[in-house]
């Protein structure tokens, strides 16, 4: 578990859902992926876990009813616990507007879901390891430096 990285995942689309878990899954060393079908979904998880519990980063939808991930954003960067956590938006969006509101927010990034099957599969795969695996954020670092010097 350890090194592979968490993700919680949150869209409500089946389809979407489906093929981020196989892109995950194709990029080699999976992460750990926590599913949410809505923005409230999303919140009431963030809630249960504790500091060392959190993903290393929120993968997104946009677009969703109810709770949208505007909504979702908002609500993470009013939480102090969770201020910090990175937030990628992934939209089949290419507006400017919803661009613009994403980063007002607090977005760490703006991905758009390609259309096409590769590339959809490339872009998660590209996002997750980077998110997973090569971005340092504080939370981690104290974790991360204990696990460097244990084990060299």
């Amino acid at each position: 578990m350890q090194g592979r990285g968490r993700i919680l995942l949150v869209d409500d689309n089946p389809n979407d859902l489906e093929l981020a878990l196989i892109a995950f899954e194709k990029a080699g060393r999976s992460p750990e992926v926590t599913v949410a079908r809505s923005g409230q979904e999303a919140m009431r998880l963030l809630g249960q876990v504790t500091s060392e519990q959190l993903p290393d980063v929120v993968l997104l939808d946009l677009n969703m009813p109810h709770m949208d991930g505007l909504a979702v954003l908002e609500a993470i960067r009013e939480q102090p616990h969770l201020a910090g956590l990175p937030v990628v938006i992934l939209s089949t969006s290419r507006e400017e507007r919803d661009i613009r509101a994403c980063y007002a927010r607090g977005a760490s990034a703006y991905v758009v879901k390609p259309v096409e099957f590769e590339q959809f599969l490339s872009t998660l795969s590209a996002t997750s390891e980077f998110w997973t695996r090569l971005n340092e954020h504080p939370r981690r670092e104290g974790k991360r430096s204990i696990e460097r010097s244990g084990g060299q």
